[in-house]
């Protein structure tokens, strides 16, 4: 069942994002818009609704795990092998400015489960915090130059969607959202029976299996943008990615299911993902010359993640 929601997770999250974009190219809204929201963000909707159906389920572990280890898992290995098949240079002002903003946020997430709690003053900091982002984010799309190089990567992003009319937009995209609430009903249920059987704890099944599955669809959009050359438009969607998992998705358990922080989650996983942050910034921000993302700084962050997993097995198995 894991497997099979896994699989149609990742088909329903692409079903589900061409839909959101082209029933939004037919309503006119900017294409800028389109590409740094709805494709941006909605590489996020598999997290979004596994952390809904878990948090509605009574395991909050399983959702709090799954937007801490999907954004590990983006900077480790999404970027990392997306940066070992093409390097990456960041020339997008945008981008730039963007990167830091998600440095801000990752302390502020941090700075809110100090008290080991995860309750729903919190999730309506996190809310507001979103509403905010989003808010800049729209407003800096607007007047983004038309050569930034974002600009351009968005719109032929937008020219291979497929060419749908606005009804089969909305089934692309109703359509899509049924199957994505489906397939994370399997892999939630899948996940806890296996997190039962092996007497592991869910947090650590969010923070592998969950993050790892949900994260996939990033990693094909990644891959498929380094292929293209649209390396400012990949780093942009897991910016976007990641800012979502953690003001809107770590948002929901804790208004729907508020709980006690686990431990390992503060004093494990919280610097660790941190530490991504902060490596994600001095790999890719310039301090001298031109911003760049080399092949060997991609082999450094996947081992980073590697030893990453490691650490978590061997805290597991102890």
């Amino acid at each position: 069942m894991l497997i099979i929601g896994l699989a149609l997770l990742v088909w329903s999250s692409d079903f589900f994002i061409d839909g959101a974009a082209s029933v939004a190219v037919r309503y006119n809204v900017s294409p800028l818009i389109i590409g740094a929201v709805i494709i941006g963000f909605g590489t996020s909707s598999p997290e979004i609704v596994v952390a809904i159906i878990a948090s509605l389920e009574g395991n909050p572990g399983l959702a709090v795990g799954n937007a801490v280890g999907s954004n590990i898992t983006n900077i480790g290995l999404v970027l990392g092998v997306t940066a070992m098949i093409a390097a990456i240079a960041v020339k997008s002002d945008f981008i730039k400015r963007e990167m830091p903003i998600l440095l801000i946020i990752t302390i502020l997430t941090v700075v809110l489960m100090l008290d080991y709690k995860l309750g729903v003053v919190d999730g309506i900091i996190l809310l507001t915090a979103l509403a905010l982002t989003l808010t800049w984010i729209i407003r800096r799309n607007k007047n983004i130059s038309p050569d930034d190089p974002l600009a351009a990567e968005i719109n032929q992003e937008l020219e291979d969607l497929p060419k749908l009319s606005k009804g089969r937009g909305f089934f692309y995209l109703i359509g899509g959202l049924v199957l994505l609430v489906i397939s994370a009903r399997m892999m939630v249920w899948g996940a806890v029976e296996i997190a039962e059987f092996f007497e592991v704890p869910d947090l650590i099944i969010g923070l592998t299996i969950i993050a790892i599955g949900t994260s996939l669809p990033e990693l094909a959009a990644s891959i498929s943008a380094a292929l293209k050359g649209e390396l400012d438009m990949m780093i942009g969607n897991i910016l976007g990615s990641n800012l979502f998992n953690l003001l809107a998705v770590l948002a929901v358990p804790a208004i729907l299911a508020p709980s006690l922080i686990d431990n390992d989650l503060l004093k494990r996983d919280l610097p660790i993902l941190l530490g991504f942050t902060v490596m994600m910034l001095l790999v890719a921000l310039p301090f001298r010359g031109t911003a760049s993302i080399s092949r060997f700084k991609g082999i450094f962050l996947l081992s980073l993640f590697i030893g990453y997993l490691t650490l978590l097995y061997f805290n597991t198995v102890s």
